[in-house]
């Protein structure tokens, strides 16, 4: 059974975009929650996840699914898989996922949840999400989970002209700024640079060697 009350929340709240609402209300978010949180996954609000993570508030994930306007047949690049319910949204409106969690003990379980789900368009990557996954780059669009303090150059490099990028920027315990950066197609162009939602996120933090699982 999805999410129909909670899709019905976010429509209330402001999303409009069918194909987001559609994607939230085909997903079970209890799935995706420790099994003591699961009473509270309807919730529209962030809960803990362990290892001092989250799962976004589901206007959060809605709002920036919406922001990024992912597409049939593109490719995105997520940062911080976390609990995967992200990566699932996502899955359910592009061509493939790249998705990179730096802790093992996260991607991992999320990778079993998101098979186990039907997620079969979605590759994982164990490592640092400020390096990106350059080995797959171009992405059509990035979307991050966890706020670096500063917008990470090698994700920028890594959006195809056109490409778009949403992430929080800000210090841990200061503002941050969703901010939804647009690659412009000519060269030597400014990036297009829009402020959506002051927020708080969990930081972004780096490991030293990716690797990948099957």
């Amino acid at each position: 059974m999805g999410d129909v009350q909670l899709a019905e929340t976010l429509r209330r709240q402001g999303i409009t975009d069918v194909r987001v609402l559609e994607a939230i209300r085909s997903l079970d978010r209890s799935e995706f929650v420790p099994e003591t949180m699961r009473s509270e996954a309807g919730q529209d609000s962030p809960l803990p996840i362990g290892h001092g993570q989250t799962i976004s508030q589901p206007f959060v994930v809605a709002l920036m699914t919406e922001a990024l306007n992912p597409q049939p047949g593109e490719r995105v690049l997520e940062i911080g898989t976390g609990s995967g319910y992200q990566t699932a949204v996502l899955s359910r409106l592009c061509g493939e996922v790249y998705t990179v969690e730096v802790l093992p003990s996260l991607a991992e379980p999320a990778r079993e949840r998101l098979l186990r789900l039907g997620c079969r368009n979605v590759r994982f990557q164990v490592g640092d999400g400020t390096a990106g996954w350059p080995e797959e780059a171009p992405f059509d669009a990035i979307i991050g989970t966890a706020a670096p303090e500063q917008l990470p150059p090698a994700l920028y490099q890594q959006l195809r002209p056109g490409g778009r990028l949403v992430l929080p920027v800000g210090p841990p315990q200061g503002a941050q700024e969703l901010l939804r950066v647009t690659r412009p197609l000519g060269r030597g162009e400014a990036p297009q640079v829009e402020k959506l939602l002051g927020v708080r996120f969990v930081p972004m933090t780096s490991a030293p060697t990716p690797s990948y699982l099957h």
